[in-house]
């Protein structure tokens, strides 16, 4: 079926392709935010384990409305690990201890990572590729995951 949202097919692919990065990024800090939640240990480790358990549940509803952004724009959303793990602009670190200050900082980066690469599409979303709607979609992604880091911030010492 073919869209038509009084966008250009090529704005709406352009759109998509950063919304499908978006995605990567979102679904590998899923991970490593539930990794630290399965893995945390030391004497805060209850605490820890729910406060991880409530940052991935939010993360599971982003990348759900991030797929589902890209399909109201017409376009499919990618749902493969290989696919994720090409384009994400983050990496898997091998870890040594499981500690909540090492899972802490590292998430935090990586939020930190998603907000900048958002912050860059906010305006081209608009203005280059005349998409106010993904415009705004993101940007309310974005003050997300300033919350979502701003609560992971406050752990580091």
């Amino acid at each position: 079926m073919e869209t038509h949202i009084g966008i250009k097919e090529s704005d709406r692919k352009e759109v998509a392709e950063q919304l499908t990065k978006l995605l990567a990024d979102e679904f590998i800090l899923y991970t490593k935010t539930r990794n630290a939640h399965w893995n945390v240990e030391g004497s805060n480790f209850y605490s820890m384990h729910v406060f991880f358990e409530g940052q991935f549940n939010q993360l599971d509803d982003i990348m759900d409305r991030i797929a589902e952004r890209i399909r109201f724009i017409g376009h499919y959303a990618t749902a493969t690990l290989k696919a994720f793990l090409e384009i994400t602009h983050l990496t898997e670190a091998a870890r040594n201890k499981n500690d909540s200050d090492g899972f802490v900082r590292e998430l935090l980066a990586d939020h930190n990572s998603i907000i900048e690469f958002i912050r860059g599409n906010i305006e081209p979303f608009a203005n280059k590729y005349n998409d106010l709607g993904s415009s705004d979609f993101i940007t309310g992604i974005m003050e997300t995951h300033e919350k979502m880091a701003w609560m992971l911030q406050s752990h580091v010492n």
